[in-house]
């Protein structure tokens, strides 16, 4: 015997949340993906707990995707079992997005220390890496409009001359225009790029706490509906 009545609405809206739920855990591994390729290809960052946060999304968008796709087969059903264990599932899910959220707070902390290093160590390592990091480097000079990490300054073991900082660096940037110009500010951005590269991390960390609010909320309201569904489907078999 299915449930009826209210119930039935229920049914179907905790068919509906889990739906979105699948589309939030497909969401939130995109979104890991791209923050952990943007730390450690775009802007290089090496500090290993940086790659905390974007690997808890990842884990997490992974499990909702399945336990999402678990309820919906539950609600559908009406199986009593397989919706208790959605919930308790997704109760599971809740706690460790909180761990995740403090996570994200500690590092967004250290979030200056750990670009000032990792910029650091990217100009140190110049000169004497692949082409690729090369040009992930100047990708992201020109990207930002910055040079070097506080200032141009920064670059003064790049050439013997002292004076000289990779084209990247330039206003406009052509063949060989970086040699002996480091503090022309006509020709050379003076600003280093740990102060953009910060504010661009840090919205980057915004929308993932907007994103973590959104999901959470919709995994209460999954909870919730999960209960109500819960107590129908055993009420129904009290009555039979």
């Amino acid at each position: 015997m299915g449930v009826e009545g209210g119930m039935k609405c229920v049914k179907f809206l905790l068919f509906f949340f889990n739906f979105i739920f699948w589309l939030c855990g497909l969401a939130l591994i995109v979104v890991g993906v791209l923050v952990q390729v943007a730390l450690h290809k775009t802007f290089m960052i090496r500090d290993a707990t940086a790659s905390g946060a974007p690997i808890v999304l990842i884990g997490i968008g992974v499990v909702i995707f399945f336990i999402a796709f678990f309820g919906c087969c539950g609600a559908w059903k009406e199986n009593y079992c397989m919706v208790t264990t959605f919930a308790i599932l997704l109760s599971l899910i809740i706690i460790v997005e909180i761990a995740a959220a403090i996570a994200g707070y500690v590092f967004r902390n250290k979030l200056s220390t750990v670009v000032q290093d990792s910029l650091t160590d990217m100009i140190s390592n110049y000169n004497n890496s692949t082409d690729e990091f090369k040009d992930s480097v100047d990708k992201l000079q020109r990207d930002l409009k910055c040079c070097g990490v506080n200032s141009s300054s920064d670059w003064r073991n790049f050439r013997p001359d002292r004076t000289s900082v990779p084209d990247s660096c330039c206003v406009n940037v052509t063949a060989n225009c970086g040699i002996g110009t480091m503090t022309d500010a006509a020709k050379v951005h003076q600003e280093g790029c740990h102060d953009a590269l910060e504010a661009v991390l840090k919205k980057n960390i915004q929308w993932v706490i907007v994103a973590a609010l959104v999901i959470a909320f919709l995994q209460i309201m999954g909870i919730v509906f999960a209960c109500m569904l819960m107590r129908g489907i055993r009420s129904g078999y009290e009555v039979m």
